[in-house]
């Protein structure tokens, strides 16, 4: 395929009732409303030169990635949800919440919403790595000596609260919606990608499936963090010791698995090495769910709208982000 012909890569997440999708100048979400409307919340991009420099050094750009895009993919999350909660509101409260919106999305509230973001997946990760080894040692601290083999214990641990929790969450409504609309992006970048035309009918044939998930990454993150784990040279003498070692390693497992998944990504198409994506496509068994054809039109919605102000900027020779931060963007209404 020529160079220019290639599609561009692009991602994406899951919100409730609706789908976010990043292009290269502009993140979209589109909501489904309670009336039946699709709206759109759509922020510019506006990444420090530094960073951009970190997303090209490998082991680096995977955690940079990852705190960046929990950072920003929470005001999505919150709008979304601010979204739900206006459909809820009588037409008074409402009136009155409208009233506050300006002061509500002030610099000091975005990043706010950013900084509990970045919080949320670092507790996170460090719950689903410190837990599993404290289970370990309390449960076969005894049964036998060779570390290596409390390190397996310890990543099969992990994978059996993760399964479970994953599981559990995956049987509440709001939850089952929401892993619908994960189901919706990947067809809609799957069929993008394929050079389908974006219809449900056309993007519903689609595998709800997808190599480059941020599912995908969490498994790997386990499997890197047995293999890591396990080498003899990190070697422990009390439980302490054991939950310092993964603390100190934790950034390494985050950028190491980064790196293979787009390795996995980049040999998906060689059969002998597609089986290195499968950890992360099983996994995405419980983390997506087939969409109905509704939620697939709102990701189209999405998705050809971060199109559309894509391709306009991209027209305007790179019109300035910042004319286009202060664009009239109702926080609920889009």
């Amino acid at each position: 395929m020529p160079e220019q012909s290639k599609p561009n890569i692009y991602g994406g997440q899951a919100v409730i009732e609706g789908v976010m999708f990043g292009g290269k100048y502009v993140n979209v979400t589109a909501v489904r409303r309670k009336n039946g409307e699709i709206t759109f919340l759509e922020v510019p991009k506006q990444d420090k030169a530094w960073v951009k420099r970190l997303r090209k050094i490998p082991l680096i750009r995977g955690i940079v990635s990852i705190v960046d895009s929990s950072a920003k993919g929470s005001k999505h999350l919150n709008y979304a949800a601010e979204a739900m909660a206006d459909d809820e509101m009588e037409p008074e409260e409402r009136a009155k919440q409208q009233d506050k919106e300006e002061s509500k999305w002030s610099l000091t509230m975005i990043l706010g919403v950013a900084v509990v973001g970045v919080l949320s997946f670092i507790v996170g990760k460090l719950i689903f790595t410190l837990v599993p080894a404290l289970l370990e040692q309390y449960l076969f601290q005894h049964a036998f000596s060779n570390q290596t083999l409390h390190s397996l214990v310890e990543g099969v641990i992990k994978i059996v609260l993760l399964l479970s929790y994953l599981w559990i969450i995956s049987q509440t409504p709001i939850i089952k919606r929401l892993f619908q609309y994960h189901g919706a992006e990947h067809k809609v970048i799957t069929a993008y990608e394929a050079g389908e035309e974006l219809t449900p009918k056309n993007v519903q044939k689609y595998s709800r499936l997808h190599y480059r998930c941020g599912s995908s990454f969490i498994i790997l993150t386990v499997i890197v963090g047995i293999i890591l784990y396990s080498l003899p040279i990190f070697h422990w003498e009390n439980v302490w010791e054991r939950m310092y070692i993964r603390i100190l390693l934790l950034p390494i497992v985050i950028g190491l698995s980064f790196e293979l998944l787009r390795i996995t990504n980049a040999v998906r198409e060689i059969p002998v090495l597609r089986f290195l994506g499968y950890p992360g496509l099983w996994l995405q068994l419980l983390t997506t769910k087939e969409p109905n054809d509704e939620q697939v039109e709102v990701s189209i919605a999405s998705f050809n709208r971060m199109l559309e102000l894509d391709a306009s900027l991209e027209e305007s020779n790179g019109l300035l982000l910042s004319e286009a931060s202060h664009s009239s963007l109702d926080p609920v209404k889009g």
